[in-house]
């Protein structure tokens, strides 16, 4: 495909790809903080974590699913505001107006003042682990602005079910997916990511953990792919994190669509 000219307003990611601190999110929001601010150092605009950033994949919600005003929620906050930059990050949250501990899995989107702008809950949960025990699914996609790019959040197991994606698909430039995707399910995964950017005509960023959370090994393979499903080629970032970042153009998924309008003949556009 055509690659955009210099000129084309663009939106820099940086992949956050990491070992999330088994149910220690003091470990894990130090690791956090160190790439948000490399990433920040060199260009990034947007900084993308994976999901439970600040627990692991748990389904113990009774100690760390927290609040929207939780502490480990505010240094996420912090993090943005510090850098400049926006931030998704998935966290394990609760309702305070809910007795029970019902939680849910989210995707928590911060401007750079560090506001909370948006929230997306995760649609489908993974039974597999009993997920649907101990949280509840959100029921509604996000499309959120974010510097002239149209960006709509998923969570792990959503990446499995198109039509979620299809929900968001006239109106989305970049679908980013943040996941804690096991090691033995890793095919998986490499060939949903560019499906879902090929069927949507978008750019799709997933990121995913390394490490163990528990008896579970993750091995990554995040990976950024543009509207023709073709894989981008990270640019690392300097420091000793290993973020990378990858560039993002609106302008581009509006050519692709115009040359090959698929959306359109579904009754999409």
């Amino acid at each position: 495909m055509k690659s955009t000219s210099p000129t084309t307003p663009t939106l820099r990611v940086a992949i956050g790809e990491y070992d999330i601190g088994w149910h220690d999110p003091d470990v894990s929001l130090d690791r956090a903080a160190q790439l948000i601010a490399e990433s920040a150092a060199d260009g990034a605009r947007l900084v993308v974590l994976p999901e439970m950033c600040t627990s692991g994949f748990t389904m113990d919600v009774a100690n760390y699913a927290e609040l929207l005003e939780g502490e480990h929620v505010t240094r996420l906050a912090q993090m943005a505001r510090s850098s400049n930059v926006w931030l998704i990050a998935g966290v394990p949250t609760r309702d305070a107006q809910v007795k029970e501990c019902v939680a849910t899995n989210s995707a928590l989107i911060f401007t750079p003042m560090g506001a909370l702008a948006s929230v997306y809950h995760k649609q489908r949960l993974f039974a597999y682990a009993d997920e649907e025990r101990s949280y509840r699914a959100g029921a509604e996609p996000v499309v959120i602005d974010i510097e002239g790019v149209r960006v709509s959040p998923f969570i792990c197991y959503d990446l499995r079910f198109p039509e979620l994606f299809r929900r968001v698909a006239q109106r989305t430039d970049l679908i980013v997916v943040i996941a804690s995707w096991p090691a033995e399910r890793r095919t998986h995964w490499d060939v949903l990511l560019p499906a879902r950017a090929i069927e949507n005509q978008c750019y799709v960023i997933g990121v995913n953990r390394t490490g163990h959370g528990g008896s579970v090994a993750y091995d990554g393979g995040s990976a950024a792919y543009d509207p023709w499903g073709a894989r981008l080629a990270p640019r690392s970032v300097s420091g000793a994190s290993g973020v990378t970042t990858v560039t993002v153009s609106p302008l581009e998924v509006q050519r692709v669509r115009s040359a090959y309008p698929f959306l359109a003949d579904a009754g999409y556009c």
